[in-house]
C-alpha cells in the first residue's frame, strides 16, 4: 500500500471553486447526498450562501483532495453561538488518508475561532464510515429522525450529532 503525505489544511479561495465542484461531482454517493446526482449545466460551487470563507480545503501535493463546510445552523441570535457542520466531502483516491479527520479537527479549531461554544451536524444513518469518524472525534448522537429521507428506494435515517467546543 502506498503511504500519502499528510494533507495541508487551509482556508478555500475562489481559485478553488472549479476543483470543488468537481470533487463534489465525482464523490457523490446516495451514502451521502440527499440531492439528485447533478447533470449539466452544474451551478457553481460557491453562491449567495456559502463562499470560500466558508469552506477548508484539504491539499495533498498542490491537489485538492477534500473540503470542509462550515456555517450557522439557524440565522438566529440566539443560536450563533452554535457552527454546524455543513458538507465533508474527501476525494475517493484519498480516503483513508486521514484527510476526513484532518479536515474535521481544521474545523473544530475555526469554530473555536470564530467563539463557537457548540458545534453540531447532521449525517444520514446509513453512513457508518462518517459516523464512526464523527464519534472518533467526540460527537454524539443527539437526535434521529427516522426515515426522513428517501434515497435509492430505501427510507434512511436523519441523525444529528454534536459536541461542545
Amino acid at each position: 500500500m502506498i503511504r500519502m503525505p499528510a494533507p495541508y489544511i487551509r482556508t478555500a479561495t475562489l481559485e478553488d471553486e472549479d476543483a470543488l465542484g468537481r470533487l463534489d461531482r465525482d464523490t457523490w454517493s446516495p451514502l451521502h447526498a440527499v440531492m439528485p446526482r447533478p447533470e449539466p449545466p452544474y451551478d457553481p460551487f460557491y453562491g449567495d450562501r456559502f463562499g470560500p470563507r466558508d469552506h477548508l480545503v484539504a491539499e495533498i501535493d498542490g491537489a485538492v483532495v477534500g473540503y470542509i463546510r462550515l456555517g450557522f445552523p439557524t440565522p438566529l441570535a440566539s443560536n450563533s453561538h452554535v457552527r454546524q457542520i455543513q458538507g465533508l466531502v474527501v476525494a475517493d483516491e484519498a480516503r483513508g488518508a486521514g484527510v476526513g479527520r484532518a479536515l474535521l479537527r481544521g474545523v473544530l479549531e475555526e469554530a473555536r475561532r470564530q467563539g463557537a461554544r457548540r458545534i453540531t451536524l447532521r449525517v444520514l444513518g446509513h453512513n457508518t464510515p462518517a459516523r464512526k469518524l464523527y464519534e472518533s472525534e467526540g460527537f454524539v448522537v443527539e437526535g434521529i429522525m427516522p426515515e426522513e429521507f428517501l434515497l435509492d428506494g430505501e427510507y434512511v435515517d436523519d441523525v444529528l450529532m454534536g459536541r461542545s467546543l
